[in-house]
């Protein structure tokens, strides 16, 4: 059950694509599909072909001077044709037609453009999204000699694999698995089964637990009643719900970071847009802020001095900062303390840093009594108190804006945001990222950073970008301070469940419209796209967005309603450090890690990364049942 967190994130598109699969389908009148053959020949196939490609042989039945064919992947945004191959004339005589094959992309829609080799004349331009391990032909001949007129007919040879499969299959094994643990819970409700299993197993209670990692969700208490909880100064317990929800983020970030099943969706988006990796990371950073609010204020209730409680903070960032940069180091082939290629911005050194400022800047004016606010508009006693920090957040934003859009960047034009390389028809192919990169670059140096960032893949840049780069760190200290806000809310409304959610609610609405109006509700065309590679704010305003209305579903269900106990997320939400530096350090090792049999399967990269995050998830909960946390 451990990795159903990314299987459900993306169940809506898989169900999609696998009703409506790439080349199941053909163009209208082209041609009808050939055999489809069964799994031997779709294994065949696989050996003969990779992963996310199909074949496409290319048929000219024109004369001289011969076809050039090129193709622009549907998710390349304002991008040049690629040449893909020469397809020679045919010869008349022999009546036999020039042939050319090319292997294509499976992953997003193509367009195929054919034009002759000696002109710029474009014959035909063909829209399709091919299936993988399909195999199809394209057949280009003159319909009429006396109009010289051309056709571009697409057929199928061989019927495409469905890909999708194995999420389907995976997905129902996994809430297979919740039924049975649903229907166990149900009968422990029994008397006569549960006092049997108590006898059998004498479980040991393990509800009080210790602080985490990134600051400690703590509150003073949560009643196990189904009534509604009520804080007082007795006990320190934790909020269930802060634990689950990092939890989650993290199960899913462990799930991508091994591969996702090698499906694009579970990879970052090439440039502008969302994936379901794209959602984690910044879901991690604003629980983390949500748990510095409610961390530091319960330290400053029991007694701890605000300077004690710096040092514990600036001592927590450096670990951070330390274990990002030689344990989870890029270039362990070269070894750990290879600095001449190092490496310097990654996710624990951002994590770190957002934790010091952020962190910092609440002890600044948090209080030991977080009471009722005296002063007027109570309904804003969460944030009017504390106003200097927002003078302070919307500083940071306007540095980042004019930074963003006002730096002169050699050969770039001023505020540009796009991936360079072949986008914008080409026209700036060394300004990847803009002045988020110019400013890496600068400071850093290109050998100190991320040196394949996603935007190769699709837009072929070639200069170095650090998507954890430092501009883009600023917007993290804002989605980590409206995490902050959010433990605010639970702290001043600690005994209003209804007043929680509802803020919850208000605030994820006008975050979502903050992002409509920077995006104008556009992937590509607004002010200021989503793009998690530069850390824009519209993509900061719209995970805040989900993250509001994700932690208000969770809140509820786990710590007002009590309908859920926040298992399995809860457990490696309680050793977050410990999975996350584990599961890197331990990537390539047995059982995390093995040699598969069919390297070009989407169903064998899936088995194996499932299997991964789940003994993640199993070895957290081993941990929590020991009482053994990893605390930085």
């Amino acid at each position: 059950m451990a990795a159903a967190a990314g299987l459900v994130a993306a169940v809506a598109a898989a169900l999609g694509a696998l009703l409506m699969a790439p080349g199941l389908s053909q163009p209208d009148g082209q041609g009808a599909p050939g055999p489809r053959g069964g799994a031997a020949a779709a294994a065949e196939r696989r050996r003969s072909g990779r992963m996310d490609q199909a074949l496409l042989l290319v048929r000219n039945e024109l004369p001289a001077p011969g076809l050039n064919l090129a193709a622009r992947s549907g998710s390349c945004h304002q991008c040049l044709y690629q040449f893909l191959a020469f397809v020679p004339p045919g010869n008349e005589s022999l009546r036999k037609p020039g042939t050319a094959s090319v292997m294509v992309d499976t992953q997003h829609p193509l367009t195929l453009l054919l034009n002759s080799s000696m002109g710029d004349r474009d014959l035909c331009k063909i829209q399709y999204h091919f299936g993988e391990f399909g195999n199809y032909s394209l057949v280009v001949k003159t319909l009429s000699t006396s109009t010289q007129t051309v056709s571009c007919d697409l057929i199928i040879n061989e019927g495409p694999i469905n890909s999708y499969l194995p999420i389907l299959f995976a997905f129902l094994v996994y809430m297979g698995i919740l039924a049975i643990l649903i229907a166990g819970r149900l009968l422990m409700k029994i008397d006569p089964v549960r006092n049997w299993v108590y006898k059998k197993l004498n479980p040991r209670a393990t509800d009080r637990m210790i602080n985490s990692e990134l600051g400690s969700p703590n509150t003073d208490s949560i009643n196990c009643d189904p009534t509604p909880q009520s804080w007082n100064t007795g006990s320190r317990q934790r909020l269930r719900s802060l634990d689950t929800f990092r939890g989650l983020s993290l199960v899913i970030m462990v799930f991508v970071n091994y591969g996702g099943g090698k499906y694009w969706f579970f990879k970052h988006e090439s440039w502008n847009g969302l994936t379901v990796a794209d959602l984690v990371f910044p879901w991690f950073v604003f629980i983390m802020g949500t748990s510095v609010a409610l961390a530091l204020g319960s330290m400053l209730r029991w007694g701890s001095s605000k300077w004690k409680v710096l040092r514990k903070i600036i001592w927590r960032s450096f670990v951070l900062i330390l274990l990002g940069i030689i344990v989870v180091n890029p270039n362990y082939c070269l070894g750990p303390l290879s600095w001449d290629n190092l490496r310097i911005p990654g996710v624990l050194q951002r994590l770190g840093f957002t934790y010091l400022v952020v962190a910092a800047l609440e002890l600044l004016f948090t209080r030991a009594d977080s009471g009722t606010w005296e002063g007027r508009f109570p309904a804003l006693q969460d944030i009017l108190p504390y106003w200097p920090q927002w003078i302070f957040i919307l500083v940071l934003e306007t540095i980042w804006l004019c930074l963003t859009f006002l730096l002169p960047v050699p050969d770039c034009p001023r505020g540009y945001l796009g991936p360079g390389g072949i986008g914008d028809f080409g026209k700036y192919p060394n300004c990847t990222g803009g002045a988020a990169g110019y400013i890496d670059r600068l400071i850093l140096g290109e050998k100190h950073m991320y040196q394949h960032p996603s935007s190769g893949v699709i837009y072929q840049s070639t200069m170095p970008y650090d998507p954890e780069g430092i501009l883009g760190t600023i917007n993290s200290i804002v989605m980590a301070f409206l995490g902050l806000q959010a433990g605010k809310i639970t702290l001043f409304y600690k005994d209003q469940p209804k007043q929680i959610m509802s803020r919850f609610f208000i605030w994820g609405m006008v975050m979502g419209i903050i992002s409509a109006i920077l995006t104008k509700c556009s992937k590509e065309e607004g002010f200021i796209p989503i793009n998690k590679n530069l850390w824009s704010i519209s993509y900061v305003t719209t995970m805040s967005c989900f993250a509001f209305i994700l932690l208000l579903l969770i809140y509820y269900l786990v710590d007002v309603k009590k309908w859920w106990s926040g298992a399995p997320f809860l457990y490696p939400g309680m050793n977050s450090i410990l999975v996350y530096i584990g599961h890197q350090v331990f990537a390539n090792y047995f059982p995390f890690k093995w040699k598969m049999q069919d390297s070009q399967s989407h169903a064998e990269h899936l088995i194996q990364n499932l299997t991964a995050t789940t003994l993640w998830v199993i070895i957290s909960y081993i941990l929590y049942r020991r009482r053994i946390f990893w605390k930085i």
